[in-house]
């Protein structure tokens, strides 16, 4: 069976140009069930979907990641606007990251910006949430150019190989290792990260834990 790369590389192009996120204003401008945050997760997401029958967010997950402090727990059973920002959050970073580390990257966050909406002069999550996804479109024309760049340095591999078909595989299995090389060192690049974060915010914790207690 011939691979036909070209036209797959042209089908992934066409599908990373298609890439895109969930808008601010897209969401739902009053407080959620559980149910009806699952029923709008999948809608919005379903295109990142590998097979129809994944699921993008369930009760369990939803469950496991207020367990585990990635979340805040509902008000009334009802999730707000900022749960949903969190929650888009995780499901980006739940490919790639442990539980441990996403709560480390998004505890500071939480912290500082969830339901702080009396501090209507400052950041506000949404406010962060749109800074980092709107620099979506930018990135998509970097990654296209860098995936067209990686797959003819693969075309350029087992050429000596006189079998077609042969060559067509060993070639696709190098640019596959390519962008596996290349997603494993911005994976640990991203974990070094995570651990500075855990660092300096024990740093903190034990400084502020050493501060002699003021005296009544």
């Amino acid at each position: 069976m011939t691979i036909d790369t070209k036209d797959m590389i042209n089908s992934i192009l066409e599908t990373i140009s298609r890439i895109d996120y969930i808008r601010p204003e897209e969401l739902p401008g009053i407080d959620l069930y559980m149910d009806q945050v699952t029923t709008f997760m999948d809608s919005q997401l379903a295109g990142s979907k590998r097979y129809p029958e994944d699921k993008i967010l369930t009760k369990t997950m939803i469950n496991n990641y207020a367990k585990n402090d990635l979340l805040p727990s509902p008000i009334k059973k009802k999730y707000s606007r900022e749960h949903m920002l969190l929650l888009i959050f995780i499901y980006y970073f739940k490919s790639i990251l442990s539980i441990k580390d996403i709560q480390a990257l998004l505890q500071p966050l939480t912290e500082a910006y969830f339901d702080k909406k009396q501090h209507l002069e400052g950041l506000q999550l949404t406010d962060i949430y749109t800074e980092v996804f709107g620099m979506e479109k930018e990135q998509i024309e970097h990654l296209k150019k860098d995936l067209l760049r990686r797959y003819q340095t693969s075309q350029k591999t087992f050429t000596e190989v006189p079998d077609e078909e042969e060559q067509e595989f060993l070639q696709l299995f190098s640019f596959i290792c390519l962008l596996s090389f290349d997603v494993y060192m911005k994976k640990m690049i991203v974990e070094s990260l995570i651990d500075n974060i855990k660092e300096k915010r024990a740093e903190k914790s034990k400084a502020e834990k050493a501060k002699p207690k003021k005296q009544p």
